[in-house]
């Protein structure tokens, strides 16, 4: 597969030493190819070969950069993944359209019946919307902030803004106004494209502090409101449609793979956020190796987009990884998260899968509630079944594999080949519950600063708990490791991203001299290599006796032991001894947030313990005693395989209200941001402390 073009000899970036470009195909010449020859004159036209585009990289001499405009140094070797030539995103999407542009490539939903946009009509929508910001003034290195749910319109946005020379800026639906505005200023972003009403209110809230901005395009539904700065998406698609060809491509021909096209903004759960910069060889490269691990045929595959674009995450699994093998993509519904994603599921059943590790869990727990319902003799065949899953490789397999195709069936989970988990750590006791289905979860591991992943683990390379081995072409190692071998997790390859926009001491924070990218996470290898993340170095809770405590472990342990548990954080940075804050399990409104019904799973348990309660509030006002013993219990039985004294709890709280995105106790992929967490609960927090304290 012939997936990258020449490097030219004039005006490219000095390579390391160690490059051979023989390893390249022939150079072409600077390789600028004409406008002529790369697109017909009618609006509509798709250039036919990609033969002519070659490939030019800006100067560079530094491997990192903190300004919009300037280019970086590419990590390439002589040989192998990290040898194959740069591309941009325009010559991967051109590939893609060259072979395969008349299968589907965006499926979305227009009330309750599919449409689909083929690769051929995605790339003319794009080649639209990007003349149309050329005609709203979008300026080169400037963002357009896209802010709503996942759809075509977000696509096309993003695309058409990189081929327009601006910064495509994902910005995160759940922000606040004041949040947006840090966002949109930072990248100085000169149009912005919302959703809905709901999130052009927000806009037009903060409007006048954003210098830049020249527009704002709504891409559902009508305008309430007329203003000269105000468009419809339809509106938007026709403005540029004066805008000749030759222009656009005279922009395309200057991108360059080794300069900025997209920015990630961290959630920023201390101080504000970070604008990740990542260049079109971060995006290629990446979804290129990534796509190379995995089973795939072209034009057959299918996925779903439905977690918030603008993370990492869904952006390279979505948006690029598709692009490179010809998926189609199909969008869920904006309340996904809340409910309407199993039906999806059920009706696209896509080929692979990708979900934060509470999606994982919401499906245990929905499973898990059916389950209760089940007759007696049906519960039993199942748990029986479900333990053979796990324990055993007897005739009675075929049983199992029964039962987990009909398991399948019905989550629309039937055609997946792979099952991926990422953005967050997951628990043990849920990978096994998939594991016991024969669904094994694969674990991914990076962050947005790796163009999103580092290790991945695929069904022929697997290991329980592990995140995998390191992408082809990249490289790992653990700085300052301990005598278990747990060090800092740090990043080497064509996914490390060039920098963070406009802040040089964040940069230089997280690559040391010599380019590494330090993750802040603690791991080990094992001896074939698997990663195994052990814990992050900011959540590593010190107490006042000095004691280094990574605290997900704990947290997990106690949800595995009490079953009505949602969320448990652990505290005691800098104090006495360890506490938790526990949050119950809960139904969850139509927006996602939690209310005071306790869910099927919760109820089961009271009814265990003989407890009649249906409310959280009632559990906590009463303390109710089965309840409270049950949880003590389960503390103790945790504490009882702790390695010393000062890692076991001493203390614990059940709070009113479990932890959700919409109260801010998550983030966006459903990360616990412990500092926020520690800012509401504080005084129940003093509470826990003070009492101690007086006793002493």
């Amino acid at each position: 597969m012939a997936f990258f073009h020449s490097i030219p000899s004039q005006k490219a970036q000095t390579l390391p030493e160690s490059t051979n470009l023989k390893t390249h195909s022939t150079p072409i010449a600077n390789g600028e190819a004409t406008a002529a020859e790369l697109s017909a004159t009618s609006a509509s036209a798709v250039p036919l070969s990609t033969a002519n585009v070659a490939t030019t990289l800006a100067p560079a001499d530094r491997l990192w950069s903190t300004s919009r405009d300037e280019a970086v140094r590419l990590r390439m070797e002589g040989s192998g993944k990290a040898s194959e030539t740069p591309m941009t995103i325009h010559q991967m999407f051109l590939q893609t359209v060259d072979s395969y542009g008349d299968t589907p490539a965006l499926v979305s939903k227009k009330e309750g019946q599919w449409e689909t946009l083929t690769w051929r009509q995605y790339y003319e929508q794009c080649r639209a919307a990007a003349k149309s910001f050329l005609k709203l003034g979008l300026e080169r290195y400037h963002g357009v902030g896209i802010l709503g749910f996942n759809s075509p319109e977000w696509f096309i946005s993003d695309i058409g803004c990189i081929l327009a020379g601006g910064l495509a800026t994902g910005i995160y639906t759940t922000n606040s106004p004041e949040a947006c505005q840090y966002v949109a200023a930072n990248c100085e972003a000169n149009i912005l494209v919302v959703e809905n009403q709901k999130q052009l209110d927000k806009i037009l809230q903060v409007k006048d502090q954003l210098p830049h901005l020249k527009a704002i395009v709504q891409y559902k539904g009508e305008l309430q409101q007329k203003a000269p700065f105000l468009y419809t998406w339809a509106e938007f698609m026709k403005l540029g449609e004066d805008v000749p060809n030759e222009q656009l491509d005279a922009m395309i021909n200057s991108l360059r793979a080794n300069e900025c096209c997209t920015l990630i903004y961290t959630s920023g759960t201390t101080g504000n956020p970070k604008g990740v910069m990542l260049s079109h060889d971060n995006l290629t490269w990446t979804a290129h190796t990534a796509a190379s691990l995995v089973d795939y045929t072209f034009a057959s595959e299918a996925v779903i987009s439905y977690l918030p674009l603008s993370h990492v995450a869904a952006q390279m699994f979505d948006m690029w990884i598709a692009m490179t093998f010809a998926a189609t993509i199909y969008f869920a519904e904006p309340d996904a998260l809340k409910g309407s994603l199993a039906t999806t599921m059920r009706e696209v059943r896509p080929t692979y899968f990708l979900g934060v590790p509470r999606v994982w869990e919401k499906i245990q727990e929905k499973m898990r509630a059916i389950g209760a319902k089940a007759s007696p003799m049906r519960k039993r065949v199942a748990d029986w079944a479900k333990s053979i899953g796990l324990h055993s490789r007897d005739p009675l397999q075929e049983l199992r594999k029964n039962m987990s195709a009909k398991v399948r069936a019905a989550l629309g989970l039937d055609r997946c080949k792979i099952c991926f988990t990422g953005a967050a750590p997951i628990t043990k006791e849920t990978l096994d519950y998939f594991m016991s289905l024969n669904m094994p979860l694969m674990e991914l591991y990076g962050m947005s600063e790796s163009s999103g992943p580092h290790t991945v683990s695929v069904n022929s390379s697997y290991q329980m708990s592990s995140c995998g081995k390191v992408m082809p072409g990249c490289k790992t190692k653990l700085e300052n490791p301990d005598k278990e071998g747990n060090g800092e997790i740090c990043f080497w390859g064509r996914n490390v991203f060039m920098g963070y926009l406009n802040m040089p001491d964040k940069t230089t924070e997280a690559l040391d001299q010599d380019g590494w990218l330090h993750s802040g996470d603690l791991g080990r290898n094992d001896q074939q290599e698997f990663l195994y993340i052990t814990g992050r170095i900011k959540e590593l809770i010190i107490t006042a006796g000095g004691e280094n405590i990574p605290p997900v472990p704990i947290e997990d342990a106690l949800k595995a032991e009490v079953p009505i548990i949602s969320n448990s954080m652990l505290l005691g940075d800098k104090l006495k001894f360890l506490s938790m804050l526990l949050t119950l399990k809960c139904v969850v409104d139509d927006n996602g947030d939690p209310t005071d019904e306790l869910s099927p799973e919760a109820l089961d348990f009271c009814q265990q313990h003989g407890v009649t309660a249906t409310k959280v509030s009632e559990i906590i006002a009463n303390k109710e005693p089965a309840i409270y013993n049950a949880i003590q219990e389960g503390v103790e039985r945790v504490n009882a395989k702790a390695t010393s004294n000062a890692q076991k709890v001493q203390k614990w709280v059940v709070v009113e209200r479990d932890f959700s995105v919409g109260g801010g106790e998550l983030g966006p992929t459903m990360k616990l941001r412990r500092p926020i967490v520690v800012k509401m609960y504080q005084e129940k927090i003093n509470e826990m402390y003070g009492v101690a304290t007086d006793k002493q």
